[in-house]
């Protein structure tokens, strides 16, 4: 009896834990993976190239408004999926990519500082 071939979703799972990837990476790229499947309506990868991913990619940054690091997560996942598991080469992507957000920091002013160190008392101060 032969012994059908695994879902390609099993073989990405394969393919993460003979590399030693933690846990959470491998549910996360099962995840992107299963996103960008879907995304295309259950088209093998096989059948897509780069212009689906960059589609993909762009959609998450555009639609999606998801975070820069997401997208960037979604890219090695697809990466991954493309070089370790179906094993074809991808030329370079180059998808509108998501805005990483700033955060401009909390300081306080030369008065307010002072006026904090006030409050302390002996060896803090």
């Amino acid at each position: 009896m032969q012994e059908s071939p695994k879902k390609l979703l099993d073989q990405v799972r394969d393919a993460i834990r003979l590399k030693h990837y933690a846990y959470r990476t491998e549910e996360t790229y099962v995840q992107r993976i299963r996103r960008y499947i879907l995304f295309y309506n259950k088209r093998h990868p096989n059948e897509m190239r780069t212009a689906e991913i960059e589609a993909f990619l762009t959609h998450l940054a555009v639609q999606g408004q998801v975070a820069a690091s997401t997208q960037n997560q979604a890219l090695s996942a697809l990466l991954f999926l493309y070089h370790e598991v179906l094993v074809q080469e991808i030329a370079n992507v180059d998808a509108i990519r998501a805005k990483r957000t700033h955060y401009l920091p909390t300081v306080l002013t030369k008065a307010e500082a002072i006026a904090v160190i006030q409050h302390l008392s002996e060896v803090h101060q």
